[in-house]
């Protein structure tokens, strides 16, 4: 099958969108599947052979964060050309109505067209506002996918319709047989309470400020208990907050470390306060068999399975956060690790993706022409 999927988002600053493209394009393309991204992406990022440019984006801001984002005349072009160069079977649009690539590609698709919503809200002026504009290009759209219940929400009360709710992947083995590093082993590993938080330190949702206020009543009742701080951005109100106590910085790291990472302390935080239609850090930290608590927004309750597969702690609380952590601290492990790793299974890219795929031959096949009457008469006649 030759596919062409779209990514409205920039490859220089990789986030989870471009992340769920790159992973779902290889492992489509490992399995046979002729595939090719279109993305915006500047001539100084590395990008993969099957990767197309369409050049330079601009930041805006969108649902508590910064979307970079390509869009104009010239794109417009672009995108007529990828098209008719790329003589696809089927086209994959991610975001399809953010004002980027994957709107001028639904704008110009005459092939069938499968749909995948990453975001959820709960009230958007911006998408009540564009909702009746973009509604006869939404009727182009032949299957729609979300990644969670939460995106399927926002579908439906904004734009109508309902979709195949299909998770994010993530390619489960690798944080399963990571190797923990010495320089964060945990309890479990023979070394001190550890705690580790991932995220943009500069997002407010990402809920930095919340954990860091937990910090401080753990950090009283376990002296011995130390901190991990991991990610990009700009934390100098945190720092100052924390200085003096057991807690590192440890910048961005790369995939193999944030494997190592979660295969090392013994509980993951994730403390965000909204604005997220999954979770996938949570599945990964999962399956390293790290113990997550997170906050109780609606995507991350979904993804540890109601609290069967997590710790969930009331939204913006810290007080509530540093319960939970010093409960899980002393808790068992063995019952609620065993039901996350298996949990962790239907989240892996090779279930995710084959999901995608039959949703893939049933938009072809619902595209298809379907035969005059006349000739469904002849077909039915006896010999």
């Amino acid at each position: 099958m030759r596919v062409g999927i779209v990514c409205p988002y920039s490859w220089d600053t990789p986030g989870g969108v471009q992340f769920h493209v790159r992973d779902l394009a290889e492992t489509l393309i490992r399995k046979g599947h002729h595939v090719s991204v279109l993305a915006p992406s500047s001539e100084e990022t590395e990008i993969p052979e099957y990767l197309v440019s369409a050049g330079r984006s601009i930041p805006i801001p969108y649902n508590g964060s910064v979307a970079r984002l390509n869009y104009g005349w010239r794109t417009s072009r672009l995108v007529g050309e990828w098209l008719e160069s790329g003589r696809f079977d089927l086209l994959h649009l991610h975001e399809p109505i953010t004002p980027s690539l994957s709107i001028q590609a639904l704008a110009q698709a005459e092939i069938p067209v499968v749909a995948t919503f990453h975001s959820a809200q709960e009230r958007s002026r911006a998408l009540n506002f564009v909702s009746p504009m973009v509604q006869p290009l939404l009727e182009k759209i032949t299957a729609r996918i979300a990644v969670s219940a939460e995106a399927e929400r926002t579908v439906a009360e904004h734009l109508g319709g309902d979709a195949y709710v299909i998770p994010n992947g993530v390619f489960v083995r690798p944080f399963a047989t990571a190797t923990p590093d010495s320089r964060w082993a945990g309890q479990r590993h023979g070394g001190s309470p550890t705690i580790a938080f991932l995220g943009r330190l500069d997002e407010s949702r990402k809920g930095l400020p919340v954990f860091a206020n937990a910090i401080h009543r753990v950090h009283a009742a376990r002296p011995e208990a130390r901190f991990l701080i991991a990610g990009k951005g700009d934390a100098e109100e945190s720092r100052a907050d924390l200085a003096g106590l057991p807690v590192e910085f440890l910048g961005g790291i790369s995939d193999s470390d944030k494997a190592a990472l979660f295969a090392s302390v013994d509980q993951y935080v994730a403390p965000q306060t909204g604005g997220e239609s999954f979770g996938i850090v949570l599945v990964e930290a999962m399956a390293a068999g790290a113990r997550v608590i997170a906050s109780s927004i609606q995507a991350f309750v979904d993804v540890l399975d109601g609290g069967a597969a997590g710790v969930l702690f009331d939204v913006g609380d810290s007080d509530s956060l540093a319960r939970a952590i010093l409960a899980e601290l002393d808790a068992p492990r063995g019952p609620m690790d065993r039901h996350a790793a298996q949990w962790v299974q239907q989240y892996d890219w090779g279930v995710v993706t084959e999901r995608i795929e039959n949703v893939y031959e049933v938009a072809i096949q619902s595209a298809a022409p379907r035969p005059h009457r006349s000739v469904l008469d002849r077909l039915r006649r006896k010999p």
